[in-house]
């Protein structure tokens, strides 16, 4: 399985070490403050080209400022996401992802298999692992994958947190283990995270990390920025950056074209 997901990644990211920008979206329609649809739609697309003119690799559009996240996407949600995220295939040339907040893996799936974007990111994948506001996750990677086979959608690659940021193991195991076990349930990149937003895992554990996985790409997915872009990427195969782009609400490019200017310098070769 291993093998098999990191040529599914280089085959999608042809940077040796690619950068996926994280578009955050203002609240969809039927969240308090929402501007509409249409505004977010506006929003998003703006932040993709700013994202693409610094050089990004990809980007991944988050239903961020919906609170509170549902815990499984209600059908406004869905819909609405999958406008948004089909406007962005419609003006990409990078390769677009979905995830749905807080936790439904199977609406960004669909979502992204009917939008036609081409991954998508789950926080909760094969850890039981709980957050006091929301109680244990659900977790099903083989019913997510038995729906992206019923689905036709195998293009659609999975990127899966192991021990994500802001939540607690339920069964504690090594990062290794999570990893190991995430590869083999189909995942075809692992994502490592600080302790929360803004926070950078540590090169040991992206090293841990990769031990378990045996070939399958460990992505760095908080934390990510130019001053710590060099050491954090050595060990790792990408990152997933949000926070660290924008200057206030809005990508900016300027801090896009500025980070990936320090991967390149660090010798990680762009297409």
């Amino acid at each position: 399985m291993s093998s098999a997901s990191a040529n599914r990644f280089g085959d999608l990211f042809r940077a040796s070490r690619p950068i996926i920008g994280v578009i955050h979206l203002p609240p969809l329609p039927g969240f308090a403050g929402s501007p509409g649809v249409e505004a977010v739609i506006e929003k998003a697309v703006a932040d993709q080209r700013a994202l693409e003119a610094g050089g990004i690799d990809g980007v991944l559009v988050e239903n961020e400022d919906d609170h509170p996240h549902e815990l499984a996407a209600g059908p406004s949600t869905i819909a609405h996401m999958t406008r948004v995220a089909a406007a962005l295939v419609a003006h990409a040339s990078v390769p677009v992802g979905v995830e749905i907040l807080l936790n439904d893996p199977k609406a960004s799936l669909a979502v992204a298999a009917a939008a036609g974007a081409r991954f998508i990111r789950t926080d909760y994948f094969v850890d039981r692992m709980s957050r006091p506001e929301y109680g244990e996750m659900a977790i099903d990677p083989a019913g997510l994958m038995a729906l992206r086979a019923r689905l036709g959608a195998d293009r659609v690659l999975v990127l899966a947190d192991i021990q994500v940021k802001y939540a607690r193991m339920i069964e504690p195991r090594t990062l290794a283990e999570s990893a190991s076990i995430a590869c083999e349930s189909g995942a075809d990149a692992i994502v490592v995270t600080g302790l929360a937003t803004g926070s950078a895992p540590s090169p040991a554990d992206v090293q841990q990390a990769r031990l378990g996985a045996s070939g399958c790409p460990v992505l760095i997915g908080s934390g990510l920025d130019a001053s710590n872009a060099a050491a954090l990427l050595a060990p790792a195969s990408g990152a997933i950056v949000g926070t660290s782009l924008k200057t206030g609400d809005r990508v900016d490019a300027r801090r896009v074209r500025a980070l990936i200017e320090i991967v390149c310098g660090a010798g990680f070769v762009r297409p």
